[in-house]
């Protein structure tokens, strides 16, 4: 439904496609939640969060179990989350989150893909316009539940009235993601729990507010730019304001 449905379809399939880095991304996720608020997910709404999004991107238990042990090893490095900016080819925007124990490294490696790329790296906020940063949560829906109802009472939390829903063949259920208010992320996170939802997952995303068509030529310098980006154990998720491409 809208923009964000559009953008963030084509931003999941590329994803998809990246299983392997998805974990890696997934695990420091949870380095960070374990740190902040302990290893037990009972007690950590962050960790049972990320837990959520692990169990949607078919993320092995073993995997899961293994990143929250070694998050509690004294050794264990501090990331923190970066985000760069700039324009690409053909002046399409780039937002890149990254999670990284070395800034200094981080954006001398995303400076070097601009570079590569003809592209241009700005300053931090330079592109927010282009942007609207939302948080989003994705969780299974119930029977029978009437959505129009359900807009209406999230929105005291902070939630916005649009929202996606997805039905899964395999699994045989339909998932509803709603999009909020950042700074309204726990209030939101306590609102499904509360009211009973399975597998609320959360997370911080980007979404453009102007997409910008381009020709396939173009498209896939971008996608190799993009790629390229995504190679990097840094890189948490590359965001575009390029049209995503008609089925």
């Amino acid at each position: 439904m809208g923009r964000a449905f559009e953008y963030r379809k084509a931003a999941k399939m590329k994803r998809w496609g990246h299983m392997a880095k998805t974990f890696t991304r997934l695990g420091k996720q949870i380095a960070i939640a374990v740190k902040a608020g302990g290893p037990d997910p009972d007690m950590n709404p962050a960790l049972r969060s990320v837990i959520a999004v692990c169990k949607r991107e078919n993320m092995p238990k073993d995997n899961i179990d293994r990143a929250i042990k070694n998050a509690q090893g004294k050794d264990q490095s501090n990331y923190e989350t970066r985000t760069y900016e700039g324009y690409g080819p053909h002046g399409i925007a780039i937002f890149v989150d990254t999670l990284t124990d070395n800034p200094t490294r981080t954006v001398g490696d995303v400076r070097s893909v601009f570079n590569k790329f003809s592209g241009n790296m700005g300053t931090s906020g330079s592109l927010a316009f282009l942007f609207d940063h939302y948080c989003q949560f994705t969780f299974k829906k119930k029977e029978g539940m009437d959505m129009d109802d359900f807009i209406l009472e999230a929105i005291e939390y902070g939630v916005n009235d649009e929202y996606d829903e997805e039905y899964d063949e395999e699994k045989d259920e339909t998932t509803i993601t709603i999009y909020g208010d950042p700074k309204s992320y726990s209030d939101i996170q306590r609102y499904l729990e509360d009211q009973g939802y399975e597998d609320v997952g959360g997370e911080f995303t980007y979404v453009p507010n102007d997409l910008k068509d381009v020709t396939e030529e173009q498209r896939a310098s971008i996608d190799k730019m993009v790629e390229r980006l995504e190679e990097f154990d840094d890189v948490q998720t590359v965001y575009t304001n390029m049209k995503p491409a008609e089925d």
